[in-house]
């Protein structure tokens, strides 16, 4: 059987980046593509070794495992312990579960149940046959999307919905800093993009937003009516929603699409890119312990901000 090493090398260069980057999603850690890129090309490494004379040396689980702890600080590097268990035992998780899925859906689709064929997907830093390996190739970009939306949808179902949060949006040069309530019944999205949708009153915020946009937070105005009058660097970021909520039915909305939004949750800061806001000024808390509504998709998206 003829082997291309080359083929097979990249491949595995390829199955290590994204396990480490899926890696990193699970985590909800930003890194550098060239870091994921490095742990690709080291774990990866491995691979050719199989036709030295340290091939038997190298698929020792001590030299994985050692190749594992060196990719993991290559991408992520160590802070103390626990977190590096952390990002090691989440990238195991990652290879188990992309491995089942390859496995499973193989088998699923495999109607020849010959032994010969029930090894011939050995596994994926293994040579297998061509068969195998083009398979990996095809499947493999497709259970890395299922897992990542799995695991997304996880996630928001287990966050703990009644949490207060520090918010802070950045839009159009303002830092405007109000209080989350991380709500399960907000779940309005913006239909054409999917982009998920903060609601925020301006009771707290009428001397930072220009007065235009808190006509607009007036539920009774006509967004429509007032477009023109919108300051351009507003209307630049400005979404028309449909929606039924905050007391209305069939009206379109407008959201604004800040630069950023930071989440203060316990000792950590998160940042979020993916969102819109909508300014209302109907009182969300009758108590005012928050001013907005934050979300879950937000949180869930949001990424560790680390201390540069």
């Amino acid at each position: 059987m003829i082997i291309y090493m080359d083929v097979i090398w990249f491949l595995n260069f390829l199955v290590d980046s994204l396990l480490l980057w899926i890696t990193a999603i699970f985590l909800k850690r930003q890194v550098k593509t060239w870091r994921v890129l490095v742990g690709g090309l080291m774990g990866s490494g491995l691979i050719l070794f199989a036709i030295t004379p340290l091939a038997a040396a190298a698929s020792h689980p001590v030299i994985k495992m050692g190749t594992s702890i060196c990719m993991i600080l290559t991408v992520f590097g160590f802070k103390r312990v626990k977190s590096f268990l952390s990002c090691l035992l989440t990238f195991y998780f990652s290879t188990f579960l992309m491995g089942g899925i390859l496995l499973g859906t193989h088998y699923f689709v495999t109607y020849n149940f010959k032994i010969s064929t029930a090894v011939s997907l050995e596994s994926i830093r293994g040579f297998g046959d061509p068969v195998s390996w083009l398979f990996v190739a095809a499947v493999f970009p497709i259970a890395w999307h299922f897992s990542k939306k799995r695991v997304e949808d996880l996630t928001i179902s287990s966050i703990e919905y009644d949490v207060l949060v520090d918010v802070t949006i950045q839009i159009n040069g303002l830092n405007l800093q109000v209080k989350g309530l991380i709500d399960s019944g907000n779940q309005l999205y913006d239909p054409i993009s999917k982009t998920p949708v903060m609601i925020a009153a301006v009771s707290n915020l009428k001397n930072q937003l220009p007065a235009e946009i808190l006509l607009l937070a007036d539920k009774n105005n006509n967004p429509i009516e007032l477009a023109d009058k919108i300051p351009e660097a507003w209307s630049e970021r400005m979404r028309l929603i449909p929606a039924k909520t905050l007391g209305t039915n069939n009206q379109l909305l407008c959201a604004f699409k800040p630069e950023a939004i930071y989440l203060q949750m316990e000792d950590e800061r998160k940042a979020a890119q993916k969102a819109l806001i909508i300014f209302t000024d109907q009182e969300l808390s009758s108590d005012g312990r928050f001013q907005c509504i934050v979300h879950p998709a937000i949180v869930e998206q949001a990424v560790v901000q680390t201390a540069s």
